[in-house]
């Protein structure tokens, strides 16, 4: 039997070309007249680090940051999501109508894209990859790398381009 795609998880770091990514996530979703919801999540500082910034700032301060971040990583997005339907769409309303939901957490990436991922009973995910450092070229970035090791749900891992490309969103 062909499994059914209806609910695809595209998981963002919101990087200038992760629009290239979405384009697969909304390919997919269009194709398989699936839904998608699109994760992005603020990487947790180590619990030392944590210690150190609240005794520095205060507790209340840095949950008032940590707010602040997840706010402005929503507008964002949804205003990448305009442009993205305005730029390679032209406005049908059938691509804003595949995002189903938008979430922004604060967690280790891998962790939470899992945890969700199999929560919520997703059927594929969806996720750019670009390797940093010196062996770039010859690995997936890292979470990506931690998410297809771990994962028992399809994933499509998309190797994002160098530099910019005619998808490249400005930063928002």
């Amino acid at each position: 039997m062909i499994p059914t795609i209806k609910k695809i998880l595209y998981a963002t770091d919101l990087s200038r070309n992760s629009a290239y990514a979405f384009r697969y996530a909304m390919n997919s979703a269009l194709k398989h007249d699936a839904r998608i919801t699109i994760l992005h999540v603020i990487e947790e500082m180590s619990p030392s680090a944590e210690a150190v910034v609240k005794l520095h700032i205060g507790e209340a301060e840095h949950e008032r940051i940590i707010r602040g971040a997840i706010e402005q990583s929503m507008s964002g997005i949804k205003k990448r999501i305009q442009i993205f339907c305005d730029k390679e769409m032209e406005g049908r309303p059938e691509c804003f109508d595949k995002v189903d939901d938008i979430e922004v957490c604060e967690g280790y990436p891998a962790d939470e894209i899992l945890r969700r991922a199999y929560e919520e009973g997703f059927d594929l995910i969806i996720m750019g990859s670009h390797g940093r450092g010196i062996l770039s070229h010859s690995f997936l970035g890292s979470t990506a790398e931690r998410v297809l090791r771990r994962t028992r749900i399809p994933i499509y891992t998309i190797p994002l381009p160098k530099g910019d490309i005619d998808i490249s969103l400005p930063d928002i």
